[in-house]
């Protein structure tokens, strides 16, 4: 931090002194740069025309002084959306080691008994991950056979929206997710569409009349039987429908994934059992941040859980979590989920930023920075803050009515500063709302 500002003394200096060897003359004044302190940046929350009928959370905080430089409705409770995913991923760097558990096995005679750990990434389509993979599959000496570990999470989170079910954000949760629970299709100009996996192939059906559905390919709302509308759709897509999951399933996906048998054993999990080990948790976390997957968010809760007990439960992780990690944060989360997708999550501005505080405690800033949304790059924040060099890292959060950001901004003027941008019940479009929030924070990484 300390070297970002020299570099930006330097520079400035080095400015300087070009002008005025440039010029003959003696430099005139330049026009006093306005200020934007704390009351100007109060002002511009407070009373912003876009905002006026949003509830509003703002907190700007100062890590180097220790203390907050612009605050308001600070102590009040906002829905956070995928701001969650900043609580899940400080309880993964508190509970998980170095590299994610894949699955749990024991090796008997010619079997082995293997089941999951809550694991999202085996066969993931866009982390291609293929260690626990080939840890089944080439084992030809052995028969498979799958138990499915206590589970005490339902597939939907406490109000969640039932009527998601056939969007890629909302997959179902589970003990051992395949494929990242969905249904992939693509397509390019001139080709008929491709089903990954391919297994679901016979699992659609057709309806070239004109159809009330406004989507594509839609899954039945409690079967896997997807109805493909191709007056809907378009030339050229790639679109996700998530599958509905059970142990059954797992097993039946295992099988053509593997190409080779694999049993369902209905049994109590094994005891002695051995952990193989899959990605870096770094990868993991750094996926679920950048482009803000649920799944990952949900099943990383049931991994930190797995490391209290053999039944996992993402429920059971939050709790401990709030219990031995978070206890001294200014007010108690209410919290639900580990993706944000539930409306009856609650944070406060203020305890945001004690725990951005606590992540870089956790982590160099130098190495936490980059793992999160950055401006202007690829992630959810690929349209925002555009600029050669990178100043706002952080996460955003939306559902309907619902928009904020927390992270980190790195002004002009070499500071490094924590924000919370909450804002709930508002009318106008969600973009207002963010460019709205865009620009002001652009303003304090420019003028404060």
């Amino acid at each position: 931090m300390h070297l970002t500002k020299s570099i930006y003394k330097w520079a400035m200096l080095s400015c300087l002194l070009l002008s005025m060897a440039c010029s003959s003359k003696v430099p005139t004044a330049t026009p006093e740069v306005t200020r934007f302190g704390p009351a100007e940046i109060r002002r511009e929350v407070t009373e912003s025309e876009v905002l006026r009928q949003s509830f509003v959370g703002f907190v700007l905080y100062d890590p180097e002084l220790g203390q907050t430089v612009v605050e308001h409705n600070a102590d009040k409770y906002f829905v956070p959306a995928s701001n969650t995913k900043l609580f899940t991923f400080y309880a993964s760097l508190k509970m998980l080691g170095d590299s994610i558990p894949a699955l749990k096995y024991v090796s008997r005679g010619d079997s082995l008994i293997f089941w999951g750990t809550g694991d999202p990434t085996f066969t993931h389509m866009d982390l291609k991950n293929s260690l626990a993979f080939d840890f089944l599959k080439n084992r030809p000496e052995k028969k498979l056979y799958y138990v499915d570990a206590p589970y005490t999470s339902t597939p939907f989170a406490t109000n969640w929206g039932w009527d998601d079910y056939n969007y890629y954000y909302q997959p179902e949760r589970n003990v051992f997710p395949i494929h990242g629970n969905i249904i992939k299709f693509h397509k390019e100009e001139g080709i008929p569409f491709t089903t990954t996996p391919s297994y679901f192939e016979k699992n659609i059906v057709v309806d070239t009349a004109a159809s009330r559905a406004k989507d594509a390919f839609v899954r039945g709302w409690r079967t896997n039987t997807i109805t493909y509308h191709p007056k809907h759709a378009s030339e050229k897509y790639a679109t996700e429908v998530p599958f509905i999951t059970s142990p059954e399933m797992v097993v039946t996906l295992l099988a053509d994934t593997l190409k080779r048998p694999v049993e369902l054993l209905k049994a109590a999990v094994p005891g002695g059992g051995k952990i193989f080990y899959g990605l870096p948790t770094d990868t993991v976390l750094r996926r679920m941040l950048k482009v803000s997957d649920n799944l990952m968010a949900e099943q990383l809760m049931a991994l930190c859980s797995g490391t209290l007990s053999d039944t996992l439960s993402v429920e059971r992780g939050i709790k401990h979590v709030k219990a031995t990690y978070l206890a001294d944060l200014p007010d108690e989360p209410v919290w639900i989920d580990g993706s944000g997708l539930s409306s009856m999550n609650m944070f406060t501005p203020r305890s945001i930023i004690a725990l951005l505080q606590k992540l870089l405690q956790e982590r160099p800033q130098e190495q936490l920075l980059p793992m999160l949304a950055v401006g202007g790059r690829p992630g959810t924040f690929r349209n925002i803050y555009k600029a050669d060099v990178p100043f706002v890292f952080g996460k955003s959060g939306t559902l309907s009515h619902v928009h904020n950001q927390s992270g980190y901004i790195m002004t002009k003027s070499g500071k490094l500063l924590l924000y919370s941008f909450m804002n709930n019940n508002y009318k106008v479009p969600t973009s207002a709302i963010r460019n709205e929030m865009v620009r002001i924070i652009t303003e304090v990484h420019n003028r404060y």
